[in-house]
Formats: C-alpha cells, structure tokens, sequence
C-alpha cells in the first residue's frame, strides 16, 4: 500500500512527509482492517512530525482523524462487519484494567495507545485499529466532513465540558481552527454567547460570520467577563490573558496536546477569585459518542478545504501557516 512516512522529525518546510510502499496491515485480535477514504489533518500531527513531542515509534505513519470502510474483521470483532463506514481516531487503545479505566477516566491511563503516534494511522491506504475504540459514521455524513469529528471535534467538545459552561452563558474561544470552529457550533446550539480572540484577520473574519457575539485580536480585552474560556492556541503566553476574561469562579481549559511555557502570572490578576485552570487529556470514548450524536442532532459541519494525498506536506505547511480556514482532509 501506498502511505506516508515520517522516519525523522523535521520541520514541515522541509516535507519530512516521504511516499513510499509500505505492507498492508493485517487485522489483529478485536482489530479491522479498514480502506481509508479520507484522513483529517490536525496540529497533533504536525506536532509528531516536527518532534514537539517524544518519539514513540519510529519510522510512523501519522494521521488520526481517519474515516474509511471496513475490509477485514479480526477475531472476536462484533461491532463491525464488512463494508461497514467507520471512524479511527486518536485513541487507540487503553489497557482496561487500571485506576483511571476503572473510573470511566480512560483518557487518563497510563498504558493508553494512540493511532499516529504509537500505531501507524491515516496518511496511508490501509489502517488497522481496536475495534472497540472507532466509531460508526452516521448516515448523512459525508467523509470529509466526518473526519475532523474524530479529533478537532472530540477534542473541542470535552474542552468545552472541561470549561464548566452553561446554556445562556459566555464563552471564550482563544485561537480558531479546526477544533474551535467546531466547538463553536456546539456551543452556538447550547445558547452560549461566544467570543473570540485570534491573531489571523481571516479567521476573525470567519468567526464572525459564523455568529460570534465579538470578534478581537489575541490580547485584546474582551467587552465583558466570561464565565468561561477555551485556548485552543498552543501558546502559552495566551494564558494570562484568557484567565484575566474570566468572571469570578470562571474556568479557562487548555485543550492542546502541546504548548509552549506559561509565563509567570500574578496570583491576585490571573487566578484569586476562585478561578480554575485545567488542561485536556486525549479523550474518552464516550466523549466520542456523544459528539457524534450532538453532531446529528445539531447538523454541525466542520469548514473542509481538500487535499490530494500526495499534497500532505503542502497541506501541514499551509495549516502551520494558518494558510486556510476550518480544517484540511486528505482524499484519495
């Protein structure tokens, strides 16, 4: 099968993404074997292949936002059949027997696995991935735009229930990609006021005209307190700020895999009053679920801009240069 690379970590201008032939997967116990329509393009790959985070496996195939039909089923596979439309998302595995599994907090474990990352993923003809963790695509959908469902979408949902906001209430959104832009649609349909703060004119723009009640630069002051807020930025001198837009007990949840130092806050201006910080984890499979079916019931639609599969270099490049609007699908 045809698939892309990365056997050492560079910066994208360098299109450290190399096409070659690989051998097709074969399907392990509870394991399918799926053909990838199409694969989703996210930070956190750019992240795995520019080397912001350790290396795991190495060569790997990257992508985790995969959406395909099923071709082969493994032993003890009953989810799925043959011919089946399904999802692959970043989590891969989890051990099942742990503390935090226990808990119904397996986003937390520490024996978790991770498509892209510890297993070969999406930028490739064929995926195999754990039954169990992949998701069936709804009817309606179309490939690409369920694709950024499986992270961008996931990811930006369990940040806006880490962010503690109601219905009727006020959101903060710093930076506005591919997982805000969903996120904001979420929180639209739940009645929450949404602002956003984001360095790019074109995605103010966006946001803008995607209904946000205000529309700023990064540090710019917002018109009013929130009562919470989401950074999707993986910047963290953004921090600060985002806490500063808080109401009295109001929480900012941090949503990236990766961010650069949190600069030195001033305990009374950031976080007295009760305010909370939290990060995001991965997430859980339930939180995929119920994406998924908020997704149906609230037709939310991610912006998609289409590439070839031989343009995935291309495609990381212009996401790091903030170069389009929602989020890239890779096509075969």
């Amino acid at each position: 099968m045809k698939a892309f690379l990365v056997n050492n970590p560079a910066p994208i201008e360098s299109n450290p993404l190399v096409l070659c032939e690989q051998p097709k997967p074969k399907p392990g116990v509870g394991e399918i074997l799926v053909r990838v329509s199409c694969c989703g393009v996210c930070r956190t790959d750019l992240h795995v292949i520019e080397g912001d985070l350790p290396r795991r496996k190495s060569p790997i195939i990257p992508g985790h936002q995969v959406v395909g039909v099923v071709e082969e089923c493994g032993e003890e596979v009953n989810t799925f059949k043959v011919g089946d439309r399904v999802g692959v998302a970043w989590l891969h595995s989890t051990c099942g027997e742990c503390e935090f599994c226990a808990e119904q907090a397996e986003n937390l474990c520490k024996r978790s696995v991770y498509t892209g990352y510890d297993r070969d993923g999406g930028y490739a003809q064929y995926v195999s991935a754990q039954a169990d963790y992949c998701y069936a695509i709804p009817e309606g959908y179309s490939e690409q735009h369920a694709a950024p469902l499986l992270c961008a979408g996931i990811i930006g949902y369990r940040a806006l229930k880490r962010s503690a906001v109601r219905p009727r209430q006020r959101l903060a959104i710093f930076g506005f990609g591919s997982s805000a832009h969903i996120t904001m649609q979420i929180a639209q349909a739940w009645g929450v006021e949404v602002f956003v703060a984001t360095r790019d004119e074109k995605h103010r723009r966006f946001a803008k005209k995607m209904g946000a009640a205000w529309v700023g630069a990064t540090f710019e002051t917002l018109p009013t307190l929130v009562h919470g807020a989401i950074v999707f930025a993986p910047a963290g001198e953004i921090v600060p700020a985002a806490l500063r837009a808080l109401r009295p007990g109001g929480t900012v949840a941090l949503a990236g895999i990766h961010m650069s130092d949190v600069p030195v806050m001033r305990y009374e201006e950031c976080l007295f009053h009760e305010k909370n910080l939290c990060s995001v984890e991965a997430n859980t499979r339930q939180d995929g679920r119920e994406l998924f079916e908020l997704a149906k019931v609230y037709d939310i639609k991610p912006e998609v801009v289409e590439f070839q599969f031989a343009e995935a270099n291309q495609a990381l490049r212009q996401l790091k240069s903030d170069g389009f609007i929602g989020t890239a699908v890779l096509k075969w």
